[in-house]
């Protein structure tokens, strides 16, 4: 999967969150907080081709039910459609 949008990951304060770098700066305004899972989300989804890929490395990381991976992995993933970082 590749990003559109330049994002940092910084702990802030013992939250995680993305601000934007680059070009994202002038088109973004905010900043979006991740949990736990959201940062090994986001630190992987540069090195998998495509969902399914990444939704078999979150399955492999925790201990988590199928359908809830997927359908958190959904709902970030769409979010970060919604502002065009994906």
């Amino acid at each position: 999967m590749k990003l559109k949008k330049k994002f940092l990951l910084r702990e802030v304060m013992g939250e995680n969150i993305l601000v934007p770098g680059g070009d994202a700066e002038t088109t973004f305004n905010g900043i979006i907080s991740l949990n736990d899972m959201g940062v090994f989300i986001w630190n992987n989804i540069e090195k998998v081709k495509d969902e399914k890929e990444l939704l078999k490395c979150i399955l492999d990381e925790y201990e988590v039910d199928m359908d809830v991976a997927k359908t958190d992995l959904d709902e970030f993933l769409g979010k970060l459609k919604a502002v065009d970082i994906i």
